[in-house]
């Protein structure tokens, strides 16, 4: 009796085997002498080459934001209250950072124009537009940039930034615009 039992026993046990087997996965394939290991790569000439190309072309990136930034701020335009010359704090803030870009810059020239509102003769209001701008370039020199790279100019009422004839268009028509006239093709940004 003890020989079919242990009949049975390895029987049902060879089935248990057979069907836990099915679960698992089936085992890699060792590997052979004609499948050789992955070696790591060196680094070849031509990768060094385009981790330069890389690092240049994110300098150059680098340098055109920069330049972005630098004539942005150069570019910004300063407001002015009704008949006034004096300098808002907004417009100092404004005027100091331009100043930070000059200093960058030493060969940056710029020019400022001033405007003014439709209100008031075409006299008065090119004289107006000639203090607004005077008033920004006296800040500026006053910071030690010299004079000479500053040049003013003064459209009084003849180029309006925004047509007419309320005060939202006049608050806007009340400026001085800054642009740069000559300098380096490439503009550093301050801290550079």
């Amino acid at each position: 009796m003890m020989l079919p039992r242990l009949v049975a026993t390895l029987v049902l046990s060879s089935v248990a085997l057979a069907a836990c087997s099915k679960n698992e996965p089936p085992p890699e394939p060792a590997p052979t002498e004609s499948t050789p290991a992955p070696q790591p790569t060196a680094n070849t000439g031509s990768d060094a080459e385009a981790e330069r190309i890389a690092r240049e072309e994110a300098a150059r990136r680098a340098a055109m934001e920069a330049d972005r930034a630098a004539r942005a701020t150069l570019a910004d335009m300063i407001f002015f209250g009704y008949d006034q010359s004096a300098l808002s704090a907004e417009a100092e803030r404004t005027l100091a950072a331009k100043v930070q870009v000059l200093r960058a810059n030493a060969t940056a020239r710029i020019m400022i124009v001033g405007h003014a509102d439709e209100r008031g003769s075409l006299e008065y209001n090119v004289a107006l537009g000639m203090r607004r701008a005077l008033a920004a370039k006296e800040y500026i020199t006053g910071f030690g940039i010299d004079g000479s790279r500053i040049e003013v100019n003064s459209f009084g009422e003849e180029r309006p930034l925004q047509p007419g004839s309320n005060e939202s268009a006049w608050a806007r028509n009340r400026r001085d615009e800054f642009t740069v006239t000559a300098g380096p093709q490439m503009l550093v940004a301050p801290g550079s």
